[in-house]
């Protein structure tokens, strides 16, 4: 019951507004401290601490991270978005709601580029959602295409949550097999999740845009009027000028992955120099601007290493005072079996996720729950994309979703809260629509890998 206490305790503090990484430490210490005096802890269960925070630092899979936090930063102060968008509305303005679509294909090649959803719901929030209000677009629905192609950087590689999910999943799977007696070669890779989200993430982008021309022919008023653009040589060059630096990035870092010549985090060094390249190309890297991009990535860095050095003395503390069987005694008993602990995990993930960032959730609650979870069963290429699946449409979803704060910073005041809301509502419907399908078709997550890894 202390374990359950201690998770209660570490969510109503959070809730108070107190820093995430300081929280897991802190309430840890708190707990571990009147365990061992109560006699529930063995002091000698946190001599392991150091050893798993050497082991967090000398992580060749984390050195990702600020490598491709370096390239998202990058790209977007370089100002690759406003060009793209621009080149994609012309190209698509013979469609009616062609601006729509347009935005929607910059969003996801902003997501491959970038990664972090932030950055990509604020860029197309001030560079998008002006120019479709002013050409009479719906307010909600310009805003909820907005929100929701901006959240594509959950989901679709190469993204940090990806990476990071990649990482807690391995060790998961190890531990569930040792568990099992299993001594088996396979492993758990950010390349597989990476290959395993790639076509999720392609259908999700397609029933997107097959929503919007659905709504574009049952209610046109709702978008503006088409705008021919003549397809000259002129045309061509400009488009390419803008499509072919971020889809060669993106061929860079993804494809080296999947073909296995480089790994993660040598293609993430990859695409940080890429993304450096391209902003002095475009004489967008002075001095200053790269002292905000190093400085940026710093900041993310420190924050995500912080979180996984409290989540790391949290699950110990959690462990220790048995938490670990709780939990695997709570799924295994549950009505339904491997169906009715899948439903219930991704039940508290999305919840957690209106409250808690995606870092904090993947290094505090999947660490608590994956193990039983493979152990039933699931395949843990295809539990790592729906688990990034399930917390982009948490981002989504009011009153609390990341994505619509995001927003709602860079909107005009004339778009209310309630007309933020409502353009979302179609979308997280399309989200869960997506979940089901992969629940339905394991193989979108699991073909991929299995062809290109075996």
């Amino acid at each position: 019951m202390m374990a359950l206490v201690l998770f209660l305790c570490v969510c109503l503090v959070l809730l108070a507004g107190f820093p995430v990484a300081f929280v897991l430490g802190g309430t840890a210490l708190w707990f571990a401290a009147i365990g061992t005096l109560t006699g529930h802890l063995d002091g000698a269960f946190l001599g392991a601490l150091p050893n798993r925070l050497y082991g967090i630092l000398n992580n060749q899979v984390l050195m990702a991270v600020p490598l491709f936090v370096m390239m998202g930063v990058t790209l977007e102060r370089s100002r690759l978005a406003e060009q793209l968008l621009d080149a994609m509305a012309k190209l698509f303005g013979r469609v009616r709601a062609g601006l729509a679509l347009s935005v929607m294909v910059v969003g996801m090649l902003l997501a491959a580029s970038t990664g972090i959803v932030g950055a990509t719901v604020v860029t197309m929030g001030l560079l998008s959602l002006p120019a479709m209000l002013r050409r009479g677009y719906d307010p909600a629905y310009a805003a909820g295409a907005i929100c929701a192609t901006g959240t594509l950087g959950q989901i679709i590689p190469p993204s940090i949550a990806l990476v990071l999910l990649g990482d807690v999943l391995s060790s998961a799977f190890q531990q569930a097999q040792l568990k099992m007696g299993i001594f088996s070669p396979r492993t758990v890779s950010v390349g597989d999740l990476f290959a395993g989200a790639l076509i999720p993430g392609l259908v999700l982008v397609a029933l997107y845009m097959l929503y919007t021309l659905w709504l574009a022919w049952r209610r046109p008023q709702l978008f503006a009027e088409t705008e021919a653009v003549p397809l000259d040589w002129p045309f061509v060059i400009t488009l390419l000028k803008a499509l072919v630096p971020p889809i060669g990035l993106i061929f860079l870092v993804l494809g080296s992955i999947l073909l296995g010549v480089a790994t993660p985090t040598e293609a993430a060094a990859v695409g940080a120099f890429g993304a450096l390249t391209l902003a002095l190309v475009r004489r967008q890297l002075s001095a200053q601007a790269l002292l905000g991009v190093l400085t940026e990535t710093v900041k993310v860095t420190a924050m995500v290493f912080m979180i996984l050095i409290g989540a790391a003395l949290f699950s110990l503390v959690f462990r220790g005072l048995g938490g670990e069987a709780l939990i695997h005694g709570l799924l295994s008993d549950l009505p339904g079996g491997v169906v009715g602990a899948t439903l219930l995990v991704m039940l508290v993930i999305f919840l957690l996720g209106f409250i808690l960032d995606f870092i904090e959730i993947t290094f505090v609650v999947v660490p608590m729950v994956a193990p039983t979870l493979l152990m039933l069963g699931l395949d843990p290429i295809w539990l790592g994309v729906m688990l990034g699946l399930n917390l982009q449409t948490s981002f989504l979803t009011p009153p609390f979703g990341f994505a619509l704060f995001y927003l709602r910073g860079v909107a005009p005041p004339s778009l209310t809260s309630a007309t933020l809301y409502r353009g979302v509502i179609p979308f997280i419907g399309i989200q869960i629509l997506m979940m089901l399908l992969l629940a339905l078709w394991p193989v979108l997550a699991t073909w991929l890998p299995e062809r290109i890894y075996g």
